[in-house]
Formats: structure tokens, C-alpha cells, sequence
């Protein structure tokens, strides 16, 4: 995949940690200082609040300390696909020993991880919807698989105290999910992302949220 992010900034900081979420999210960059010309093939530019008036381009983000890096990358997924907004943004899991997770905006693959306990994965999802605040989203949804049905029954509970009541939880078969899974079952964690991202395309049968008092 050809580049269209640029990481323009000469402190180290900045581009340590952005560069360290871009990597996370698989998405391809380039590195520039702010006083190098920008290719035209890149559509966005990241850089620090310093540094932003060195530089000519029509999409410019800022980073500043103690940010939250995971909108800053959503925001350059944005700009990359032209969008103003995202009619699903969809996070799967796949609950086991290892979770798996995976988050698709409009049905393409943006983030993925895992999860090694119960309250780990809440506060992930959390964190995962928290930065989506910025842009806008007509449904985010939170699919679980029912491989497990007491353990995906505790985690919709779990998730329904926890989540604004827009937040759409649902219960979605496993069936299949890892039939097709080859080396990869073999790489821990790797078989529960692939899975978590099939649980997140499918549809699922719809968790009625408790009233908020």
C-alpha cells in the first residue's frame, strides 16, 4: 500500500509516539522535517503544534502531549478515504483465554489486538469508543462471539453497565469463524484477531440494554 500519511516533525517525542500508533494500525507513511516539500500523493500531514506553520498542506493534524493517539489515527483514516463520516463502525470480539479484537469502520479492518482478561478487554472497547468522539459515527456497534455462551453473557452485561446506551451490543454466531484458519492457528492471539474480525461482519442477534437510570 503507497503512502499518503506524512510524519512531519523533528522532535523525537512526537514522532516516537506517532509513528509507534501508525505502525499499530497499519498504516504506511513517510517520515519528513516540517521544512521538506510534501509529495503530492500524501493526504495528510502530521505534526506538532510548533512546528504546523512550516508547513503548506491542505490537511494538517496536531499532536500535543497527552493526547489521545487512537482519535489522532482514526482522524488520519478519515482524511485518507475522503470521509466525513462512517455510517458503522464495528468492533468484534472473540472471547476466550485470549481475546481477540477487532474494529472495522464501514467494513474495513482499522485496528485489531488482544486482550488477556475480562477487565482488560472492557477497558479497551471503552477506550476504543472513546476515541471515536470526534468523528462522526450513525451506529457503533460491539459484536461478541458465542463460543463461549457464559462467558459472552457475562461480557454483554458487563459492557451494557459500562457503555453509553447508543452503543449497539449484539450476540453473534461462532460457527465458522476458524474453520479456514491455517498457519496462523498455530501464532497465539493471531487466530482470535482473525476470528474477531469475521464475528464483527456478520450479523448478530441484538442485546436489549437495561434502561439507564
Amino acid at each position: 500500500m503507497k503512502a499518503e500519511v506524512a510524519v512531519a516533525t523533528v522532535s523525537g517525542k512526537a514522532y516516537y509516539l506517532v509513528v509507534n500508533e501508525l505502525k499499530k494500525a497499519n498504516v504506511p507513511f513517510i517520515s519528513l522535517t516540517p521544512y521538506e516539500p510534501i509529495p503530492l500523493e500524501i493526504k495528510v500531514v502530521i505534526t506538532t503544534e510548533k512546528e504546523r506553520s512550516h508547513i503548506n498542506h491542505e490537511n494538517i493534524l496536531v499532536f500535543k502531549d497527552g493526547m489521545d493517539l487512537q482519535a489522532l489515527v482514526n482522524q488520519t483514516l478519515q482524511y485518507i478515504e475522503g470521509k466525513d463520516s462512517y455510517k458503522q463502525i464495528v468492533i468484534g470480539v472473540d472471547p476466550g483465554e485470549v481475546l481477540g479484537l477487532a474494529v472495522l469502520a464501514d467494513g474495513k479492518v482499522i485496528r485489531t489486538g488482544n486482550c488477556f482478561s475480562m477487565n482488560e478487554t472492557l477497558d479497551e472497547i471503552e477506550n476504543i469508543i472513546n476515541s471515536f468522539k470526534g468523528v462522526r459515527a450513525s451506529m457503533i456497534a460491539v459484536k461478541v462471539g458465542d463460543g463461549i455462551p457464559e462467558y459472552k453473557e457475562r461480557l454483554l452485561k458487563a459492557l451494557d453497565r459500562k457503555l453509553p446506551p447508543n452503543i449497539v451490543l449484539e450476540s453473534v454466531s461462532e460457527a465458522g469463524t476458524d474453520r479456514y484458519i491455517s498457519d496462523s492457528k498455530h501464532r497465539r492471539g493471531l487466530r482470535d484477531i482473525v476470528s474477531a474480525i469475521k464475528i464483527a461482519r456478520r450479523n448478530g442477534q441484538v442485546y436489549v440494554r437495561r434502561e439507564k437510570q
